[in-house]
């Protein structure tokens, strides 16, 4: 066995795999985007077969980049865009439909049906989440009745659900394996977050036949082994993990308390509960941040902003303003503040701590002085924002104020980003050395399934920081921009739980 960890990332905008030394150096990268269509209105989908081969590709160019052979591998570690919905046919393994992506709110009014039956908090009591059509369960429910004999076929055992960790699993041993791990399987609404296991009560109230359902296993975990027609030899699958569990893992955020935020096509914070089942009073949600082999799983608060970098992709390719998102920082560089104008980014609704799929986004504050400089920067300082709101209610849940905040994802590489974000939450915010936390949170987990780690210990001291980004503005100052905020939100009536 060789000692280099593969890590494929696969989300929701591109599929990526980074190859590691056990030092946590990345010694290759390779990258290809995948489509996203919108059929209609509040509807997103992806090609399970773009996905596959996109991310099939990038592995072996990654191996190829830096020289390696999968026999110098111990192990793959799979990081994924998690709630999105893949179902495919046992047989054949060929998708019935596209995937519905976790950003996709066409199951809203069912999830509201559900919640004036009163239903809401026997699911948040079961699984930790919310009834909200950003999680799997409704989409699961939704395509085996729009897709005809999906159904029968479900409760036949014919059919396979899974979310994107699975279906590549699935792939890359031939259709031997069809499992999950715990922190995928918990984003489906259908788990029970103390039991680890698939909830019967959660299985009937959203109409899932059980058949459909992968197997239920630890993070790290010796799952199987890839085909060797795929890299020319076997590798051993050693790790899945949803990608914002493993952006965390990534970021060393061992410790209870400590908390990390991934900025890109959305915004999760993660905040490592302990071994402790984790209750909100924010309507924050509780999941398991990793399970190591049979050891007690560790826990997590998380909150998730929908919008983020995605508002910077608007801004390219729905108004033009920018050519490249690289180009948004210089932009809202060139001007001190906002101007006034305050943007909030609710294209699909807003996630925590508000979750309303309802509203819509919005810009204020227009002024014939206001230029697409300053609504570069109100794009920057939406995604600090709703961030802000994420803290606040992590601290309340908590009982204890988050002192530093550990950064990654695309937009970690925007410098006023991350001095923005310090400003606004009145925290340092660090950025570690090695940015491609998710894929290395996921090569970790890897490396501890197959045997190359003995445990989070020997981890800890490779996370280093590359650069501290400390408040600098005034409380008064932070105070007026919250407080414009504020009023923005409750414009669009979302003022309730506004930081």
């Amino acid at each position: 066995m060789g000692d280099l960890l593969l890590a494929l990332d696969q989300g929701t905008t591109s599929s990526r795999a980074v190859v590691f030394g056990p030092d946590a150096r990345p010694l290759a990268i390779a990258q290809y985007e995948h489509p996203q269509s919108f059929p209609r209105e509040g509807w997103v989908e992806h090609d399970p077969e773009a996905i596959w081969s996109t991310q099939i590709e990038a592995a072996r160019d990654a191996l190829t980049a830096c020289g390696a052979s999968a026999r110098d591998c111990a192990a793959i570690g799979i990081a994924n865009q998690r709630e999105t919905v893949l179902i495919w046919e046992r047989a054949t393994g060929r998708p019935i439909a596209p995937a519905i992506v976790w950003q996709d709110r066409r199951t809203a009014a069912t999830c509201k049906r559900l919640a004036d039956l009163g239903q809401e908090c026997i699911v948040q009591e079961r699984t930790g989440l919310l009834l909200d059509p950003y999680f799997s369960a409704t989409k699961i429910a939704w395509l085996l009745d729009a897709v005809p004999g999906a159904r029968a076929r479900a409760e036949a055992g014919a059919l396979a659900f899974g979310t994107v960790d699975t279906f590549l699993l699935w792939r890359l041993t031939g259709g031997a394996l069809h499992a999950t791990d715990v922190t995928n399987a918990s984003r489906t609404l259908l788990m029970d977050i103390e039991r680890l296991c698939w909830d019967e009560a959660m299985l009937e109230l959203f109409g899932i036949p059980r058949p459909i359902l992968p197997e239920i296993l630890p993070t790290a975990h010796r799952y199987g082994t890839a085909t060797e027609d795929l890299f020319g030899s076997t590798v051993p699958i050693a790790a899945l993990v949803g990608d914002q569990q493993s952006a965390a893992f990534g970021q060393a955020c061992f410790a209870p308390g400590m908390a990390k935020n991934t900025y890109g096509t959305g915004a999760f914070l993660l905040l490592n509960a302990g071994e402790a089942r984790p209750r909100s009073s924010s309507r924050l949600l509780g999941t398991p941040a990793y399970r190591l082999g049979e050891a007690a799983p560790r826990y997590a608060l998380e909150g998730s902003v929908f919008v983020a970098g995605a508002a910077v992709q608007w801004l390219r390719d729905g108004l033009g303003i920018i050519q490249t998102a690289a180009e948004v920082e210089a932009l809202a560089a060139s001007v001190p503040d906002t101007g006034g104008v305050t943007f909030v980014p609710a294209f699909v609704g807003l996630g925590a701590p508000h979750w309303r799929p309802d509203v819509r986004g919005m810009i204020s504050g227009l002024t014939r002085g206001a230029t697409r400089a300053h609504l570069a920067r109100a794009a920057l300082e939406a995604a600090c924002m709703q961030t802000v709101g994420v803290l606040e209610a992590m601290a309340a849940d908590a009982s204890r104020p988050i002192e530093t905040l550990r950064a990654d994802g695309g937009m970690a590489a925007n410098d006023l980003l991350l001095q923005m974000q310090a400003d606004l939450a009145g925290i340092p915010v660090h950025r570690p050395q090695v940015t491609e936390t998710t894929a290395l949170g996921a090569a970790w987990l890897a490396g501890l399934g197959a045997g190359l780690y003995r445990d989070t210990a020997e981890l800890a001291p490779l996370w280093k920081p590359d650069r501290v980004f400390e408040p600098t503005i005034t409380p008064d100052e932070r105070s007026g921009i919250r407080d414009r905020w504020r009023r923005a939100l409750s414009s669009i009536g979302a003022e309730s739980e506004a930081p």
